[in-house]
């Protein structure tokens, strides 16, 4: 597909054919779209459409804005495109048991795509399942992801959902355990709780934690217990720890 281009952390699509292309043929590879403010016709329309029909994020942005995103023609359209090609939840479900590490990892509103990427690493070395992140909220699961995750991402099943707390439920009526990382009162130190699988680790927001929503869904919270005092690790550490508590448990 032509008018490709790499800025950093995005993978950019520009102009009106390729990105049209994409809405056909590909819609939920897309990220967020951007189309110029100002335009008015028929193919604005129904890209507009198209976007409300498949729960596309969209805004409508100044032309300085779309030509900072890309330096060439972008006809007043632009697309940007996770790196990844995604599994269909429902099939990380029914092969959760296949894994050497029979562990789901479930981003909530995680923002760095780093972290996602550093996390991917330990979770497929460990022989985890897989990751399910949210369609829109999160980290975007571009070439920087990919490389912090030195390829595991493309090696590891992601799977993209529209509703988190939907798609644990589904997980909880096939009988997956769920578990969520936080501290609260009646939180449970991971050395100290009885990890069975299979099973799914939810990871909140690096700052808020687990939404409140999510939260409810989780059967059990789990936290590191601190010798020190300090703040807190990073979501790629504290899962890393929780993850390798997880593969000496149910391996």
């Amino acid at each position: 597909m032509k008018n490709r281009q790499q800025e950093d952390e995005n993978t950019i699509i520009a102009g009106r054919k390729p990105v049209q292309e994409l809405l056909l043929e590909d819609p939920k590879s897309i990220d967020m779209l951007y189309v110029q403010k100002g335009r008015q016709d028929k193919n604005f329309e129904r890209t507009i459409e198209r976007c409300k029909k498949f729960g596309i994020k969209y805004k409508i942005a100044d032309k300085p804005e779309l030509s900072r995103m890309f330096s060439g023609n972008h006809q007043g359209i632009i697309a940007k495109v996770a790196a990844l090609s995604f599994a269909d939840y429902d099939d990380l479900l029914a092969n959760i048991s296949e894994a050497p590490l029979p562990l789901l990892v479930v981003f909530d509103q995680v923002q760095d795509p780093g972290n996602v990427g550093a996390l991917a690493r330990t979770l497929y070395a460990l022989g985890g399942a897989g990751i399910v992140v949210a369609r829109h909220g999160g980290a975007f699961l571009g070439p920087g992801a990919v490389k912090a995750s030195a390829g595991a991402l493309t090696k590891l099943p992601v799977s993209r959902v529209s509703n988190i707390s939907q798609s644990l439920d589904k997980a909880l009526d096939m009988g997956i355990t769920v578990y969520g990382a936080g501290i609260a009162d009646d939180s449970n130190p991971v050395y100290e709780a009885k990890l069975q699988g299979p099973a799914i680790l939810v990871l909140g927001n690096e700052e808020k934690g687990i939404r409140l929503g999510v939260e409810k869904r989780c059967q059990e919270l789990i936290h590191i217990p601190f010798k020190r005092e300090f703040d807190s690790l990073n979501v790629a550490q504290a899962g890393a720890i929780l993850i390798s508590e997880f593969a000496r448990t149910l391996s």
